[in-house]
């Protein structure tokens, strides 16, 4: 991770560390860095929160200062940005959102003409820029660049979509919270041109209530509705709908690590798995792994993040993989995650085998687990502390290979992430309060 970009672009709390003047040096880097040969364009989408307004503003200005066209989607998913980079003529695309954080947060994730978050190196050029080691001279005259409305975009996605996926979906019964964020324009659509009847809830944002209480990080609202409602499936979107997690009829979540379940066992059952393999991270649930095993499917793990995953996908050709979180990826269809993909082939696997979201799950079995999230000073500095790494090896010689332990630094807040997996929740509990009681009393904040 560099200095100003974590694993999902530069990201934090609008006005204080992601200010205007900062999205504006952002863009003015990229404007620049794109119209060296000549006037292009940039594609800018972003999601529902409050500040998405401003920022989208100055980095559109930052763009246009710098000699590129900047073309305004509006409100829409991030995965509508990956896909309108790839399909139109754009050389870089930007989406503003902070995706499941709080509305007070905001972000600016990156793409290139490939649909993937901008390289390293190009990450490594705009810091730079911000730290001022390098100076720009604003373009003038006819090379100034424009601004431009593009809300056709957005319909482009969507047509896209309901084209790739062709499902008749008459008889089933949905419900879809958006997390009153940008799947709000999109889910409800999509799901209903193809034939389903479609309940939605949290749909109404008004800049402040994205995530709050509801979505894939708080599902408990969509549960409920699914469990009172006789839903066939829900659907909880994050804020900016690159993810998606499941509720069954039960009201039961289903999460990202039943999707590579149900969905590594159709392809490979189709012949299409590649390499026989599902990718994923080294926070999928133990149970996935073991019942993987027990199919006879190769799991490749990556450190945590959607961009680390693809690559490893990229690097071997699988065509599956993705996080708990509820972030997947087909690579036949996509380059990111994107939540109405996800929920499209899931039910496309309900449709075509006539089983239950429940019976496709069966055979895996979820071992408890618990993560906490410490708020820290310094999050590097706790990761090396010499208490913290003593007391990890003690908890990692109880489990004894009848759990896990996990540790490491959030790549977008500054947080300790302990995880522990085991055989009861009592057992998670006590090993993760191991760890986190010391990372709180040596480096924990408010």
């Amino acid at each position: 991770m560099g200095k100003y970009f974590g694993t999902d672009g530069i990201r934090g709390k609008a006005n204080v560390s992601l200010t205007a003047e900062r999205a504006f040096i952002v863009g003015r880097y990229i404007g620049w860095y794109f119209s060296q040969e000549k006037k292009q364009k940039i594609v800018i989408g972003k999601d529902t929160r409050l500040s998405s307004d401003m920022l989208e503003s100055a980095l559109a200005a930052g763009i246009a200062s710098e000699g590129c066209d900047a073309y305004l989607v509006g409100y829409g998913p991030t995965p509508m940005i990956s896909y309108l980079v790839q399909k139109e003529d754009f050389c870089c695309g930007a989406m503003i959102s902070a995706s499941h954080n709080p509305f007070y947060d905001n972000g600016i994730k990156l793409f290139s003409k490939d649909g993937l978050k901008i390289s390293s190196d190009i990450e490594d050029l705009i810091e730079e820029y911000i730290d001022g080691k390098t100076s720009l001279t604003f373009k003038s005259d006819d090379q100034i660049g424009k601004v431009v409305s593009y809300h056709q975009g957005l319909e482009d996605y969507i047509d896209w979509i309901c084209r790739e996926f062709p499902l008749d979906l008459s008889g089933y019964r949905l419900a879809a919270d958006c997390a009153n964020g940008s799947s709000s324009v999109t889910a409800e659509r999509v799901l209903k041109a193809l034939g389903a009847d479609v309940h939605v809830i949290n749909s109404t944002p008004n800049g402040t209530n994205i995530n709050t209480k509801c979505g894939s990080t708080h599902p408990e609202m969509l549960q409920e509705t699914v469990r009172n409602g006789a839903y066939d499936l829900g659907l909880a979107f994050d804020g900016d709908a690159d993810r998606m997690i499941l509720v069954s009829p039960s009201g039961e979540l289903i999460t990202g690590d039943h999707m590579l379940y149900v969905t590594g066992k159709y392809f490979r059952d189709h012949g299409q798995l590649s390499n026989n393999t599902v990718v994923t991270t080294v926070m999928a649930n133990l149970g996935l792994f073991k019942a993987m095993e027990r199919e006879n499917i190769r799991v490749a793990s990556t450190q945590v993040g959607d961009k680390y995953v693809y690559e490893k996908m990229c690097q071997e050709g699988d065509i599956v993989g993705g996080e708990q979180s509820g972030h997947i990826i087909f690579s036949e269809h996509e380059t990111t995650g994107d939540g109405l993909v996800t929920a499209l082939i899931f039910l496309k696997i309900m449709k075509e085998t006539g089983k239950t979201a429940a019976e496709l799950c069966e055979g895996l079995k979820i071992y408890p687990q618990l993560l906490v999230n410490v708020k820290v000073s310094d999050k590097e500095e706790a990761m090396n502390d010499a208490d913290v790494a003593a007391a990890i090896a003690q908890v990692n010689e109880e489990l004894h290979g009848n759990g896990r332990l996990l540790v490491r630094p959030s790549g977008t807040e500054p947080l300790v992430r302990v995880m522990a997996e085991a055989e009861t929740d009592e057992i998670c509990y006590e090993e993760v309060e191991k760890i986190a009681k010391i990372v709180r009393e040596k480096y924990g904040i408010d």
